[in-house]
């Protein structure tokens, strides 16, 4: 498969699903409004709802099926990004190489915009003429994985901790499992979620869980390593805050090239995970090698 033709494809689709949206919340205040639309137009891989759309496949699954679903992953990715980048947070003024949400539209609007891009998700989740389609009792245990994934015990968990930890020294494990909750939760959520939509069968679904446990944790060591590797020009964003800020990184424990080797380790992991599934888990393989060597 051409992965590059398949993840904008995929990118078009739940961009065009998030603006359609967004046309219809007539009812939000419109400056509340076009300050959600300015991140969530902001450019992005959109690998959260692509994941999203991929696992459902994998599974026998429809993407159109899985599209709301995908839509709000995107939704709490972005309130996330909005809320990380205020000056209380990592004070960023750069995201996807705009002005960050704050500094277009002020500090207490950025946080009002995560908060409703966090709640409209859940909108997403249960409206009525989707969730008509799925299963009561799938569909809340989708919207429960989402928001353990996004909550205390999870993203804003993690964040918490990445925060806590900021000139602590910290063991691996430590490391582990500040970066599982703050970005390997909502990866493997939205794997899974795509996957119980699509009503895999529980092996699927655990198989499904080991493979976005791997790649939630790859992804965020190639975070780390771009962060001291990469420019700001193929970031979009300022390079060198996490060494400034003194944060637990997984090249600062353990050096660049064996956090490499972690990472790779981690890639080939999320694919054996995935050796029970025929050719329809080809994005999914082929997803877990872009994670590991992409450049932004």
């Amino acid at each position: 498969m051409n992965l590059a033709t398949y993840l904008q494809e995929r990118k078009t689709y739940v961009e065009a699903a998030m603006e359609a949206h967004l046309a219809q919340c007539t009812e939000m205040p419109t400056r509340l409004r076009e300050a959600m639309q300015y991140s969530l137009t902001a450019g992005g891989k959109r690998l959260r709802p692509i994941l999203v759309t991929a696992a459902a496949e994998a599974v026998g699954g429809d993407a159109a099926a899985v599209l709301s679903c995908a839509c709000a992953f995107e939704m709490i990715h972005t309130y996330s990004l909005i809320h990380d980048d205020l000056p209380a947070m990592d004070n960023d003024d750069l995201r996807r190489g705009r002005p960050t949400s704050h500094k277009v539209y002020g500090e207490a609007m950025a946080i009002l915009t995560g908060d409703a891009l966090l709640t409209e998700a859940f909108a997403v989740l249960s409206e009525p003429s989707v969730a008509a389609c799925v299963a009561p009792e799938v569909l809340v245990v989708v919207i429960h994985e989402v928001a353990m994934a996004a909550g205390g015990a999870g993203m804003v968990g993690g964040q918490a901790l990445d925060m806590l930890a900021e000139h602590r020294q910290l063991t691996l494990p430590e490391v582990e499992q500040v970066h599982r909750c703050k970005t390997g939760a909502l990866l493997q959520a939205a794997v899974v979620c795509g996957a119980r939509l699509a009503r895999a069968e529980r092996p699927a679904v655990a198989a499904l869980r080991r493979y976005g446990a791997a790649i939630g944790l790859a992804f965020q060591i190639a975070d780390d390593l771009l962060a001291i590797e990469g420019t700001t020009e193929m970031l979009g964003k300022k390079v060198g805050n996490d060494l400034a800020r003194d944060k637990a990184t997984y090249p600062a424990m353990l050096g660049a090239e064996a956090a490499r080797a972690r990472m790779h380790a981690l890639g080939a992991e999320a694919v054996d995970a995935l050796t029970d599934f025929d050719e329809r888990a080809a994005p999914l393989r082929a997803l877990a090698r872009y994670i590991i060597e992409r450049k932004s």
